[in-house]
């Protein structure tokens, strides 16, 4: 029985961790936060489509990621620890940090590289991080 017990244990134990992890994303002010079961975690500046771009509202569910990716669209352009969602639009790291806080890029949410990467670890740990937008 305690043989048991104890494999029951360690099967437990070694399940992944579940979470509801949300990325609530409020393109009118620019800013990302992170609710982890319903408590919010983060709150970090985005960049989001600038005009003549679109970044779509709407709920999504996070499907590929990659920690380091290179878009085949704007020059190869790195996108450190991207969420892919609705297709081609992602949220990942930026070096130009400069221009968080306003409308900045082609479409994906843009994030300072530490904060793509605490995300990413999320998502990793948890499983399908939602991204909600508006």
């Amino acid at each position: 029985m305690a043989v048991l017990s104890l494999c029951a244990l360690v099967t437990i134990a070694a399940a992944p961790a579940q979470a509801d992890v949300v990325a609530k994303i409020d393109k009118s002010n620019q800013r990302m936060r992170v609710y982890v079961n319903g408590t919010l975690r983060h709150d970090w500046a985005v960049s989001t489509a600038r005009k003549g771009f679109v970044t779509p509202s709407g709920s999504y569910r996070v499907g590929h990621m990659a920690r380091m990716h290179y878009s085949r669209k704007y020059h190869n352009s790195p996108m450190p620890y991207s969420l892919f969602f609705r297709g081609g639009y992602a949220i990942h790291g930026t070096y130009a940090v400069g221009h968080l806080g306003r409308q900045a890029s082609h479409g994906c949410i843009r994030l300072a590289p530490a904060h793509a990467a605490a995300l990413y670890e999320l998502t990793r740990i948890y499983g399908g991080t939602r991204v909600v937008i508006r």
